[in-house]
Order: C-alpha cells, then structure tokens, then sequence
C-alpha cells in the first residue's frame, strides 16, 4: 500500500484544477451542447481511474511506477508546501484502510495497463497529455481520505468482480 502526504493530495488537486479549468467550454457553449463537452472530460476521468487502481496493492513494476510517482509527487508537494506558503510537509493524508485488489483484480489491472499504454501511444500529443495527467491524479488522489479516495473502494470492487467473472468463466 501507498500513503499519500498533503503534499501529494495537494500535487493531485493541483492537475485536477488544472484539468477542469482548460477543459471547461463556458457557460453558454456547455450549455448548447452537454453530452459533447461532458464527453471531452472522459478520457481524464477513465485515466484517473486506472491510476487509481495502480495504487491498490498492485506490485511489479505497474506498482514500482505507480510508487514511484506518487513518492515524487509527495515529495514536490511537500516541498511546495513548505517553501511556498511555510506549511508543513510529510502529514499523511492516507484513509487507515482501503480495498485491496485480489488475483484476478490484479489482472484486470494488468490488462488496463496494456490498453492504457496503446492508448498512450496512439492518442494525439495532447490527449496523450490528457491521459497521463489523469492516471497521475489517480495516483495522487486515489488513496487520499477525501471523496476521491473513496472511489478507490467502489474501483477495487468492480475490478475484483470484473476479474472473478472474466476468470471464472474461462
């Protein structure tokens, strides 16, 4: 399992911020056509998704990475906490227990991985962007104590199922 500091949660709130304000089309366009822009939202919010997943106990080298980023995200938090507005850093802002992934919940996670990489690789430059953005702030949000970090629970859920079903069935 990996904790997320503020400074991580701070780092993660930080892109979803950003996210939501280049992404949002105003107030009249949006309301002209919901579905459309709604939809410009999804490739973020289905990578956030998977970044989420990554931090559920996943090991090997998707939880490496995933450990990884969330480490340099706390650490950039942290110190942009700190330096910035002399807060204080290293203040877990983890929730005490969470859903772990089972066997086949793993591979659901490995297969999302090999989906997220092709999607990665065939996207724009910009919706690559988008993408890699988004399973960041899975990674930084996704263990947090907040709302986000609750989606974790329903996430791990739905992948242990999909992974017992898709599995049991073979």
């Amino acid at each position: 399992m990996n904790y997320v500091t503020f400074g991580g949660v701070t780092v993660g709130l930080c892109i979803l911020g950003y996210q939501l304000v280049t992404w949002w089309p105003g107030r009249k366009p949006f309301m002209k056509d919901p579905i459309k822009h709604a939809a410009r939202l999804l490739p973020f919010l289905l990578s956030w998704c998977y970044g989420c997943l990554t931090t559920l106990g996943v090991g090997g080298v998707v939880g490496w990475g995933a450990g990884a980023a969330l480490w340099i995200s706390n650490w950039l938090g942290d110190v942009a906490l700190i330096w910035g507005v002399g807060g204080n850093g290293g203040q877990s802002a983890g929730r005490a227990s969470y859903l772990p992934l089972s066997g086949p919940g793993l591979g659901v996670v490995l297969i999302l991985t090999a989906c997220f990489i092709a999607a990665v690789k065939k996207a724009s430059d910009e919706q690559s962007r988008v993408l890699k953005l988004g399973a960041w702030c899975g990674i930084t949000l996704g263990t947090s104590a907040g709302v986000a970090g609750f989606a974790a629970v329903p996430l791990a859920t739905a992948a242990n199922w999909i992974g017992d079903n898709t599995y049991g069935q073979i």
